[in-house]
């Protein structure tokens, strides 16, 4: 069990800043984010082993998310990043207003949902917008629900990509079995309604897909992951909390783990990171 790991505490005032994923996805909003602040120091833990998250239910992703959560605050982390859209529709709320004020009140878990749902809205000049992600994001209702917050005239379609992510994951998001899926889930959110001029990627997997999703759609909808997004939104964040801010350690360094397969992880991250990594296995072995 992932609980069982031995507690380790960095004994310093300088800590990085902790980046999580049900598995590979998170890393284009790493990248993203190291991109915009590389001058601090993060670590990337991917939970491969239980990937994908989508299908599980909310009481075992919100589990799961915790204890990866928690492993990231026992390497030092003061704050956590869910680059995972599941994570975020389902745990974290919870893990905000249930966890954090009784076990962890110095310490803060940011999603990636609301900062696009803050924004989405500015890219729509027709009100309405498409949303692509797994079932659990999309059966969560975090969208709809968080973009009336802040657009509360725009039009929300939905709609769930099961084989997006075990395509993507399985190295497949380049062959021609790809393009029938691509195809399928594009023409079901389309055909909701002709007025849709914004589609967003829902999940941190999918921009490995946007070569065949544009083939798919027209040259006046936009399309819009989350990198950058999240990526200024934690600019933001940090010039507003310079409680936590003042905690980071700025030394551009960056490590990675994974509970699972060490050498599939590195294999796997290049596709997204565009680079080679060193990873570790989150479970020390005896």
């Amino acid at each position: 069990m992932i609980s069982s790991i031995p507690i380790f505490f960095v004994m310093s005032n300088q800590f990085p800043i902790g980046i999580f994923d049900s598995g590979f996805g998170g890393l284009t909003v790493f990248k993203s984010i190291a991109e915009k602040l590389p001058q601090y120091n993060y670590i990337y833990l991917g939970d491969n082993a239980r990937s994908p998250y989508g299908d599980h239910s909310f009481e075992t992703v919100y589990q799961y998310t915790l204890e990866c959560v928690e492993w990231l605050f026992e390497k030092g982390c003061p704050l956590v990043i869910l680059a995972c859209n599941t994570a975020s529709a389902k745990a974290l709320r919870t893990i905000q207003q249930v966890d954090l004020p009784k076990k962890y009140p110095n310490h803060r878990v940011l999603g990636v949902i609301r900062p696009t749902a803050e924004v989405i809205g500015n890219f729509s000049e027709s009100k309405h917008v498409g949303i692509m992600g797994t079932r659990g994001t999309i059966n969560s209702n975090s969208y709809p629900i968080e973009i009336a917050h802040f657009f509360p005239k725009h039009h929300v379609h939905q709609q769930a990509c099961p084989m997006w992510v075990p395509i993507i994951e399985n190295g497949e998001h380049q062959s021609e079995g790809a393009d029938y899926f691509v195809k399928k889930y594009i023409e079901e959110l389309l055909a909701q309604s002709s007025d849709i001029d914004c589609i967003l990627l829902a999940c941190t997997h999918y921009p490995l897909l946007i070569p065949k999703i544009q083939q798919q759609i027209s040259k006046k909808i936009k399309l819009l992951s989350q990198g950058e997004i999240v990526a200024d939104s934690l600019v933001d964040y940090l010039n507003r909390h310079p409680e936590i801010e003042s905690k980071l350690a700025k030394n551009n360094l960056k490590e990675f783990y994974t509970s699972g397969d060490v050498d599939v992880f590195n294999n796997h991250a290049s596709l997204f990171l565009g680079e080679r990594i060193i990873a570790k296995n989150m479970i020390k072995k005896p």
